[in-house]
């Protein structure tokens, strides 16, 4: 099984244990954390430490959504409603267009902070799936039908 299958997978059971949560426990928010890539990378130690110091504050929504800052930068909240006794959060690349054109990620729960994480979670899945490439590739193919033309004017 590749890496990406594995990360996959690791989501998957991870969203649905925030799924099942029916509050934010610090082995979620560690579990959570844990799954990030950039927690443990020395260019984000400082957006790290502040992680870690609204983990041990209790501060489980601002930890969510520091988490997709340093996770996710280019993900933004575009919706946190509360209806019918539920959360429902959308993550989204790009806020400015309307929502009906927009591929946001949506995730529900009771609780404030297992809706962000749990968007958080979808948002991760899905960037998951695509393909990081490092640099443009562009095909170089030579092609014989032009030739190099001397065009000065010797007069």
């Amino acid at each position: 099984m590749n890496v990406r299958a594995q990360r996959c997978k690791c989501l998957d059971r991870l969203a649905d244990q925030v799924h099942a949560a029916n509050d934010v426990t610090p082995a979620i928010l560690s579990s959570v954390a844990a799954v990030c890539e950039r927690t443990v990378a020395p260019a984000y130690k400082a957006r790290s430490a502040r992680l870690q110091r609204l983990f041990e504050d209790g501060a489980t929504t601002e930890a969510a959504l520091a988490m997709i800052e340093l996770e996710l930068p280019r993900w933004k909240l575009r919706r946190l409603v509360y209806d019918g006794g539920e959360w429902h959060c959308a993550l989204s690349r790009q806020r400015e267009l309307p929502e009906w054109l927009d591929q946001a990620v949506e995730a529900s729960h009771s609780n404030l902070a297992l809706a962000i994480l749990s968007a958080f979670l979808d948002a991760l899945r899905r960037t998951a799936d695509e393909t990081r490439i490092s640099r443009p590739s562009v095909p170089q193919i030579s092609c014989d039908t032009y030739a190099p033309l001397l065009c000065e004017n010797f007069v």
